[in-house]
């Protein structure tokens, strides 16, 4: 039988320790794209965002491969050349990511309605 999380032990609630990560304006989009390509390079990811700047992504790839979402790949050439896909783990993860943006496209109306109805953005 699970017990019941204490969302209020800040350090080892589960909850927090992982939206903590995705809640970043980055990481759910990254594993999002390297979800549908398999493998990319730095610059493939950047292009694919758009509007994250090259240092704002590579801390976001550090801190994906750090928690296991993320493998890194350097192949010994020049220019050196470095290839991002999802582990095992970022596998297991994207289905519910990808379950979250179907919920958000099914509902994304209703939800900006609401805003304007009651003037927040």
């Amino acid at each position: 039988m699970k017990s019941k999380i204490n969302f209020a032990e800040t350090e080892n609630c589960p909850v927090r320790n992982i939206l903590d990560r995705f809640g970043d304006k980055w990481s759910t989009l990254v594993i999002l794209i390297l979800g549908e390509e398999k493998t990319l390079r730095f610059n493939e990811i950047q292009k694919k965002i758009g509007s994250v700047s090259q240092k704002m992504l590579a801390v976001t790839l550090k801190k994906l491969e750090a928690d296991g979402l993320v493998s890194r790949k350097v192949y010994p050439q020049v220019p050196p050349k470095v290839e991002y896909t999802l582990t095992n783990l970022g596998l297991s993860l994207l289905p519910k990511l990808q379950n979250l943006v179907k919920w958000a496209i099914e509902n994304m109306e209703e939800i900006t309605g609401n805003r304007v109805a009651r003037q927040i953005k």
